[in-house]
């Protein structure tokens, strides 16, 4: 019998990965920004975490902590679980984002990432649809993913007595740096 559950236990770990990586070449396919053939484009919605940035499907975009300034830390298996956001040209700035935080960054195979006051900006796979936040706090390949609000600063998630930049469910609490 525990033959069978470690099975049971790698068998599902690895549809689970296997899942991850067909959700973020779906995110691909369907023109999130992740493919580089168009502009992409950066707004604000509300979330089940507060107001954060979206792509125009409205997926919610993180940033990676490990990240040093505009440079991405998140390469290989990482991207796939966390496609980077890329760009075809100058990305715009949609409702209630900022124009002036919007940029790009070169990544290491040379193609352009959208970044946000800084910040290069990731989908989450596990997110399936606009609004979803489930990459928000989670800690994968060495450090902490956060939505960002309009002001590029990370997002904690709502409480009872919170206006979304207050405590947060994850443990540390409040929204600078």
């Amino acid at each position: 019998m525990a033959t069978q559950t470690r099975r049971t236990v790698t068998t599902r770990k690895m549809v689970g990965a296997a899942a991850i990586s067909l959700a973020a070449l779906a995110l691909a396919a369907c023109g999130s920004g992740t493919g580089g053939s168009g502009n992409a484009t950066v707004g604000i919605s509300m979330t089940s975490v507060g107001k954060v940035l979206v792509d125009a499907q409205g997926h919610t975009l993180y940033e990676f902590k490990k990240d040093s300034g505009t440079a991405s830390n998140c390469p290989g298996a990482c991207a796939a679980a966390w496609p980077p956001l890329r760009t075809g040209g100058m990305p715009t700035a949609g409702s209630g984002a900022q124009a002036s935080l919007v940029s790009t960054t070169k990544r290491s195979d040379g193609a352009p990432q959208v970044t946000y006051n800084g910040h290069p900006l990731y989908l989450y796979a596990g997110d399936e649809r606009p609004g979803d936040t489930e990459g928000q706090g989670l800690t994968d390949y060495g450090a902490t993913w956060y939505a960002l609000g309009a002001a590029g600063r990370q997002v904690t998630a709502l409480s009872s007595t919170s206006d979304g930049y207050g405590a947060s469910r994850y443990g540390g609490g409040g929204s600078g740096y």
